[in-house]
């Protein structure tokens, strides 16, 4: 990237040099030195200038023409152009504010490489690579950033504007939204947007371009999936983890800036709320708030992991405690239990001394664990753990459900009561029969095994209704609300038992 930027400065000054050594302008001033060596040397001389001239302008012509972007540099899994393409094609067409960058990023590829494998991740994004090819124009530029985000430079047309960019950012989803086959199944992606207009950059550099729509995405990402944002002046600079680094993870744990925030959950029988899942989110007094996917992987890296589930524990007890006392009906909360966490041997004697410290049943507690942490723990501490959880009275969720494998007798070895199913399988559910047809299979085989179910990652009013219908007991999404600080819910619970009193349950599907 040093390289890049260094090509770039180099490629600026030679701009300049050739818009001054060899611009159109100085046309006006060769027939002046010509006659001028003329005057002084005769027609020897007026040969002579007539040959030097033309032979200089060409050399200073050459020596000043930009170097070409490097685009030997190709990505491995994509065979796209490595994001330094884009910065130097950005580079070249900023000064005029000739083009427009977009930042485009698949959601939850992490996850799907985790339920699939490698090889077949490395499939899904060889074919939205193509896909989104496919949708650019001829002179346009796709390039690979980091698996599963690409930057698009969109070459100069007078029609782009705000509205039009919108639509485009939209058949990008669209196109990249189509289901892709993995191994017999079908994969639907989804993906967040954000791209930067150049009269909305100050300043006319590739970088700032692609800084500019990186922070536009960050504003898509924050706002849900499937989200698209445009750049303002007003937006927040990029979060990096770079940026934020061990020191200042562990002060915003210690300084109280992380804290859960709560997600209603709704029973699809009466519309009543059934619990609220902890979600940790980061306000930082300077920077505002700070994405979950920016600064989990430093908590990872930090081993900050068993530190941050402390955090979140109390704070949830501590929400039911206020709840109970403002005389709110709140069954119980989730709380979200690492690898990490679950192989400490003392996980057990915490969590009991927490309930009796808050004088709280133990069955106001549920405890969600991932899927693949079911499917791949042979570790016989993490297995008594869940079990004595279990036994001391906390429901056990599996989260993520049909991305880890998990076998039937691991879900009755960990005692599950409640299987979360997976947005993979939500998204498009009221108008995709494949998807109605996996989570229906799913949901038998729960009823069977006596085990409750909660989908999460409900988007719309049209996936609420069809997973009532199916027999889906409990749903979780933005279409019933976004995460919110303590501080907000009350408010939430009063207006839904408002709407209750108006709304109809919904029917479920018979036969």
């Amino acid at each position: 990237m040093a390289a890049t930027s260094a090509m770039m400065t180099r490629n600026r000054i030679k701009q300049t040099l050739r818009a001054a050594l060899v611009g159109p302008q100085l046309a006006a001033f060769i027939p002046a030195l010509t006659l001028g060596a003329y005057w002084f040397g005769g027609e020897g001389f007026l040969l002579f200038s007539a040959l030097l001239f033309p032979a200089l302008l060409a050399l200073t012509s050459i020596l000043t023409r930009p170097d070409p972007p490097v685009l030997g540099r190709k990505d491995p899994i994509t065979g796209l152009p490595r994001g330094d393409h884009a910065l130097a094609t950005l580079d070249d067409a900023a000064a005029d504010g000739t083009c427009t960058c977009l930042v485009i990023e698949l959601e939850d590829l992490s996850g799907l490489r985790a339920q699939y494998g490698v090889p077949a991740a490395e499939h899904i994004l060889q074919r939205c690579a193509e896909r989104l090819q496919t949708t650019l124009r001829d002179g346009d530029v796709v390039t690979s950033l980091a698996p599963g985000r690409f930057a698009a430079v969109i070459e100069k047309n007078k029609r782009v504007d705000l509205e039009t960019m919108i639509q485009f950012a939209g058949r990008l989803q669209s196109a990249l939204s189509d289901p892709i086959a993995v191994d017999g199944a079908r994969v639907l992606m989804t993906s967040s947007i954000g791209f930067a207009l150049p009269s909305r950059v100050d300043d006319q550099t590739g970088e700032a371009m692609l800084a500019a729509a990186e922070s536009a995405l960050d504003e898509a990402k924050r706002a849900g999936p499937g989200s698209i944002r445009a750049y303002t002046a007003g937006m927040r600079p990029r979060i990096t983890t770079a940026d934020q680094g061990v020191k200042d993870i562990v002060r915003a744990l210690e300084d109280g800036q992380i804290v859960p925030w709560f997600q209603p959950q709704i029973s699809t029988d009466t519309g009543q709320l059934s619990g609220f899942e902890a979600l940790a989110r980061w306000e930082d007094p300077e920077r505002g708030h700070i994405a979950p996917s920016s600064f989990l992987p430093a908590i990872a890296e930090a081993g900050l992991f068993e530190r941050l589930g402390e955090v979140i524990l109390f704070k949830s007890l501590s929400a039911l405690r206020e709840w109970d006392r403002a005389g709110l009906h709140v069954p119980n909360v989730s709380v979200n239990f690492s690898a990490e966490e679950l192989r400490n041997p003392k996980l057990v004697d915490r969590v009991r001394w927490e309930l009796d410290r808050f004088e709280m049943s133990a069955d106001r507690l549920t405890i969600e664990i991932l899927e693949n942490v079911v499917a791949q723990s042979d570790d016989d501490i993490t297995t008594r753990n869940i079990a004595a959880l279990a036994k001391l009275g906390c429901s056990i969720d599996l989260d993520d459900f049909g991305t880890g494998n998990a076998s039937i007798g691991n879900i009755r070895r960990f005692d599950v009561n409640r299987i979360k199913i997976d947005r993979s399988f939500v998204t498009h559910v009221d108008t995709d029969r494949d998807q109605q047809n996996m989570v229906a299979a799913i949901l038998t085989m729960a009823e069977r095994l006596n085990l409750e179910t909660l989908a999460e990652g409900v988007e719309s009013h049209g996936e609420h209704s069809m997973l009532a219908q199916l027999g889906c007991g409990h749903v979780q999404g933005f279409s019933i609300a976004r995460p919110m600080p303590l501080e907000q819910t009350g408010a939430w619970i009063a207006e839904h038992e408002r709407k209750l009193t108006k709304t109809p349950t919904l029917p479920r599907r018979t036969g």
